[in-house]
C-alpha cells in the first residue's frame, strides 16, 4: 500500500505479542486448548488474526518456536472447517495480473 511503517512500533508490537505467546505456552503445556481439553470459542476466536500473522507478516516464527504454542497453532488452524474458511478466502482475492 505504500504506507510508510513504523519500525519501532513494529518491533514493540513483536515484544508485545512474544509475551503473550509466553503465556499461551505455558498455558498450552498444561491442556490442549486454551481453555481446557476441548476446542472452545476461546480457540475459534485466534484463527482470524492468527492466520494473517502467520501467513501474512513476518511473525510466524514467534508462534512455531514455541512447542505448545506451535502444536496448539497446527491442529486448530488444520481443522476442515478453517480450512474451507481459508480456501474460500483465497478464492475471491483478486488475481493478480502478471
Amino acid at each position: 500500500m505504500n504506507i510508510p511503517q513504523d519500525e519501532g512500533l513494529i518491533e514493540k508490537s513483536k515484544e508485545k505479542l512474544a509475551k503473550v505467546l509466553d503465556v499461551y505456552e505455558r498455558r498450552l503445556g498444561e491442556s490442549r486448548y486454551l481453555a481446557g481439553d476441548e476446542f472452545s470459542l476461546a480457540d475459534l476466536s485466534h484463527l482470524p488474526n492468527t492466520q494473517y500473522l502467520v501467513s501474512g507478516t513476518d511473525v510466524k516464527e514467534l508462534f512455531m518456536s514455541r512447542d505448545n504454542v506451535g502444536r496448539w497453532w497446527e491442529e486448530i488452524s488444520s481443522r476442515d472447517s478453517w480450512k474451507k474458511v481459508v480456501e474460500m478466502q483465497n478464492s475471491s482475492l483478486p488475481k493478480s495480473s502478471a
